[in-house]
């Protein structure tokens, strides 16, 4: 059953129970922008409380997935107050003040269809790819695999009807109206452009996700 959304939430934002110990709280913003914005900011929020059993909180494109201990899921009356009570003053996160750099080796089997698609040549998609600046806008599918927001209108193309049993990591690609990396070898639809070799998922490492949602980053011809 849906309840009525607490005041902390963005107008028309609503809770819902996601199985016994988790909640999944649905945005309506008038555009994805907007609500990644929204998604950022109480995702933040939340990192701030200390919210007994609290496992991890998962940002998607327009919801955010509260996981909880088994037994432990707090009601959003409790969860309300805790962000009143322990959210930092001010919402205002410092960007970074340089975008991280992908080198690309383009030219992958899609890149001509992707150019066809847009009614442009191979060196003005690269030119259009490259030229822009891209947020994570999540990550998903597949580990460290980011979608990326700020695709140049020009080169939003489908993907595939049937996706390759195998795609090459550090294949660069572009899916509909996001930009992407495969971080791993996996099947994937989406249209590749390029190769880079640069590791965006490490097992080896602490943290083994090169990526988070919020990063900035641009692509480099190599």
């Amino acid at each position: 059953m849906h309840s009525a959304a607490p005041s902390m939430l963005p107008v028309g934002a609503r809770w819902v129970a996601y199985g016994r110990d988790a909640w999944l709280i649905y945005f309506q913003a008038t555009d994805s922008a907007a609500a990644f914005e929204q998604i950022q900011k109480l995702q933040r929020g939340f990192a701030y409380c200390l919210l007994n059993g609290l496992r991890e909180v998962t940002p998607g494109f327009e919801t955010l997935l509260l996981e909880f201990e088994p037994g432990l899921r707090p009601s959003p009356a409790e969860l309300e107050q805790s962000l009143a009570v322990t959210e930092p003053p001010g919402e205002v996160v410092p960007a970074e003040p340089v975008a991280l750099r992908i080198p690309v080796k383009y030219g992958g089997v899609d890149l001509k269809r992707v150019a066809e698609h847009a009614g442009l040549t191979a060196s003005q998609v690269i030119e259009l790819h490259s030229a822009a600046e891209y947020t994570v806008q999540l990550i998903g599918f597949a580990p460290g695999f980011p979608y990326l927001r700020g695709l140049d209108s020009r080169l939003i193309t489908p993907r595939l009807d049937i996706p390759r049993p195998r795609v090459e990591a550090g294949s660069v690609a572009i899916g509909g109206e996001h930009a992407g990396v495969y971080p791993i070898a996996t099947a994937g639809g989406w249209n590749l452009i390029g190769l880079t070799p640069l590791r965006l998922f490490d097992i080896s490492l602490a943290d083994p996700f090169l990526l988070k949602p919020g990063m900035r980053i641009r692509f480099e011809p190599i």
